[in-house]
């Protein structure tokens, strides 16, 4: 997987991800000399090219440096309980139902690692996977963050309620969100821009929660919405 850009790359530096070679410009300005001096201290391979190969090989403006790095590793539901647990927190999940837009997706991530949330769930099928357009959106925050991957949405729903997790889908027109207490164990499901949260989702949610709208709009970019919500529950928890 091709990733660009500096601060993403820096994230990549200051995380645990695997980066298997770094191109960067041969004009050397103070950012690019500090990822380069990184990559040395942590024996990364880097390569210098000029400015129009990198553009090249990222198909867009690639910052002066491009990372390497494997195909994403997918965490198992058990691996965000464990993060939860280790931190002595009340597990924080959220699950995106359908979410094919990789800026949103990589909007959300940012705001779930930003927030203090334990892990994102994604389904296997007709959704965005974590791919460079993710990292870039997300500022790095993906390599901070614990995405699993589910073949079966609704039975991780039923898994998350055995456990002891309260499962909230996110959509208008229902019960308002600030009636809600997040203090237990939580799961926001935050639907697809077009279609929202699947009805069978839905059937297996405890409650069905919304943002009050007061203009005539009466919706909101799918991670807008998030951001509202997580940070809802973080305002609860944090009393």
């Amino acid at each position: 997987m091709i990733v660009e850009g500096k601060n993403i790359v820096c994230e990549l530096l200051n995380s645990n991800q695997k980066i298997e070679k770094i191109l960067i410009s041969n004009k050397k300005n103070e950012d690019i000399n500090k990822i380069l001096d990184k990559a040395n201290r942590q024996g990364i391979k880097v390569e210098q090219v000029d400015a129009n190969t990198l553009d090249k090989i990222a198909g867009t403006k690639a910052q002066g440096v491009i990372a390497f790095i494997p195909n994403f590793k997918y965490m198992e539901l058990e691996d965000i309980l464990l993060e939860a647990k280790r931190k002595g927190e009340n597990p924080f999940i959220v699950i995106l139902d359908g979410i094919v837009d990789p800026h949103n997706l990589g909007a959300i991530i940012r705001t779930c690692e930003c927030a203090g949330v334990h892990g994102v769930i994604i389904p296997e099928n007709r959704a965005c996977e974590i791919n460079g357009t993710v990292y870039k959106t997300s500022a790095g925050a993906v390599a901070h963050m614990k995405v699993a991957m589910v073949t079966n949405l609704t039975r991780c729903i039923q898994q998350l309620k055995k456990e002891g997790v309260w499962v909230y889908a996110l959509e208008a027109g229902n019960k308002d969100i600030y009636s809600a207490d997040f203090k237990y164990p939580t799961a926001l499901v935050i639907g697809s821009e077009g279609k929202g949260v699947s009805r069978l989702v839905k059937d297996n949610c405890d409650e069905i929660l919304s943002l009050n709208m007061y203009g005539k709009v009466n919706s909101l970019n799918a991670s807008n919405a998030a951001a509202i919500a997580i940070y809802e529950v973080v305002r609860q928890r944090s009393k």
